[in-house]
């Protein structure tokens, strides 16, 4: 129980940040998604997808993969910004560091801002697009389960790195060499399966692609759930939070 209390002393007040700042959350959680959806969905006018040999409508098949996109922009931008002002303007993470909290913890309770801010963000793409497609997208278990599971590896690699960082620069830095290109290759906007071998193990190297994958077989359900890709994303997840708990313990922070 004690660990349990420990991460939400940590989170404490990055929710009550979030909960101050509700409004610009919610804005900016939207125009992004809905802008993506207008230009791709609706301004490619693209007719069909074909996955795992079932035909798709496009806009069935983009709007799971811009709910994934939302899920790594909300998590990721949310918990790496935060974190990076905590260490390099305010310096109050030094002193967070110094209460007597485990390194699980601390990682954990530094990534709660980041997984709420992405339930939130997904939640409300995933209501606009069952507006628009009712009859195709559905609400299932796995669905929730590979949501979860994207939002924490997100939110994880945004804490991985806002402790790399040693300045706002390279925040950015690392956003325009990591995440834009994960944005526009990870299988958002079209299907993987259509590229190269070769490009193919590339990409699914990128935890987005996984994500993509398993939120839409998910939402679309009307083909066999990746349990693979389930397991891989889970694995980014392991990865990101051993290296943020290598992060806090052997480097200078």
């Amino acid at each position: 129980m004690s660990f349990f209390k420990d991460v939400y002393h940590v989170a404490w007040g990055d929710m009550r940040y979030m909960k101050h700042t509700i409004g610009n959350i919610l804005v900016s959680s939207l125009v992004t998604p809905i802008l993506y959806l207008l230009a791709f969905g609706y301004g490619l006018k693209a007719g069909a997808v074909e996955v795992d040999g079932i035909t798709v409508p496009y806009l069935d098949f983009v709007i799971p993969g811009i709910i994934a996109l939302s899920s790594l922009s909300a998590s990721y931008s949310a918990t790496s910004t935060r974190l990076n002002v905590q260490r390099l303007y305010y310096r109050c993470f030094d002193e967070m560091m110094m209460c007597p909290i485990s390194d699980a913890a601390m990682v954990i309770g530094k990534s709660i801002i980041g997984v709420c801010r992405g339930l939130l963000s997904t939640s409300l793409m995933f209501i606009i697009g069952y507006a628009l497609e009712p009859s195709f997208l559905h609400l299932t278990p796995m669905f929730i389960i590979s949501l979860l599971c994207a939002c924490f590896t997100f939110s994880l690699l945004g804490v991985t790195a806002a402790l790399l960082a040693k300045s706002h620069a390279a925040m950015a830095t690392f956003s325009s060499l990591v995440i834009t290109p994960m944005t526009f290759l990870c299988g958002t906007f079209f299907s993987v399966s259509s590229l190269p071998a070769w490009a193919q193990t590339a990409l699914y190297a990128l935890p987005l692609t996984e994500s993509s994958v398993c939120i839409r077989a998910a939402t679309l359900d009307i083909y066999a759930f990746p349990f693979w890709a389930l397991g891989v994303l889970a694995a980014f997840t392991v990865a990101f939070f051993a290296i943020d708990m290598w992060l806090i313990k052997n480097k200078k922070i």
